[in-house]
């Protein structure tokens, strides 16, 4: 059996066995019980989700041919967008929740959000981020060329006008695109971090994100149990002294940076 399958069951495992599920209870601040209680557990619809949804199905059904670069490993190949959309898309239920989060965050700052993702793909989550507010603006940084143009294709059939796609080797243009913001610049309200997964990229992401946040700014790392350098790399997120609130729901992580929370990580199930 694959050692990576292995480890992540057994990290499964005992996330299933020290999470606890309570709504919310135990969770002192308000403003993070509201997050849990209101945003992770709601099961209630929005209005552009299927709409989201009718290109996730449309993608699950491609069968065309696209040259994909990862230069995580150097190395590019072809694949099918059909088995890219079953293998790598962000889970739906995942998807809604950051669509909640975003339209909560916007809510609260009382107007348009500065959104990074890192990690387009074929845009499904990306269109989850950008419909939860059309005056948001996403920034989504992907290295693959052909791999964008099938998200921009989707983004317009969903006529998204508020996404600024950024091509290249991700260590280049987030770099790039951090240098480029003013001192000025208002932060990075939201980051969703879900490009290549080896402990040392995630932690350098990090960092870069981290020196543009505010008190207010919230990060979700995706894939925290992908792989045991992925499971290091958010345990030594978790102990940065940047970072106060951390929410651990297995497939992802959430960083909250205000000052004014306790320095804690709650481990929750979903």
């Amino acid at each position: 059996m694959d050692s990576k399958y292995l480890y992540r069951l057994g990290a499964f495992l005992k996330h299933r066995l020290t999470s606890w599920n309570t709504g919310g209870e135990g969770i002192h601040s308000p403003y993070l019980f509201y997050i849990v209680r209101m945003l992770m557990y709601d099961r209630n619809p929005y209005y552009s989700w299927e709409r989201i949804e009718s290109r996730r199905t449309a993608m699950l059904h491609a069968p065309k041919l696209i040259q994909t670069q990862d230069f995580g490993t150097g190395t590019s190949s072809s694949k099918l967008v059909c088995d890219i959309a079953k293998r790598e898309l962000e889970k739906r239920r995942n998807a809604e929740f950051l669509f909640r989060l975003v339209s909560f965050l916007g809510h609260e700052k009382g107007q348009p959000l500065n959104i990074v993702e890192l990690g387009t793909s074929l845009g499904i989550t990306t269109a989850y981020l950008a419909m939860a507010d059309s005056r948001n603006k996403v920034y989504t940084f992907e290295g693959s060329k052909e791999t964008l143009e099938v998200a921009e294709s989707n983004w317009r059939h969903l006529d998204i006008s508020n996404i600024v796609p950024i091509l290249g080797n991700i260590d280049d243009t987030l770099y790039n695109y951090a240098r480029e913001r003013t001192t000025g610049s208002s932060s990075i309200d939201f980051a969703f971090l879900d490009a290549n997964h080896t402990e040392e990229a995630t932690l350098r992401y990090f960092d870069i994100l981290a020196q543009q946040a505010g008190d207010k700014s919230v990060f979700v790392f995706d894939d925290i149990r992908y792989s045991k350098g992925m499971a290091r790399a958010w345990e030594r997120i978790k102990q940065d002294a940047r970072v106060t609130t951390t929410m651990d729901c297995f497939d992802f992580g959430i960083v909250f940076f205000d000052p004014h929370y306790l320095r804690r990580n709650y481990t929750l199930r979903l």
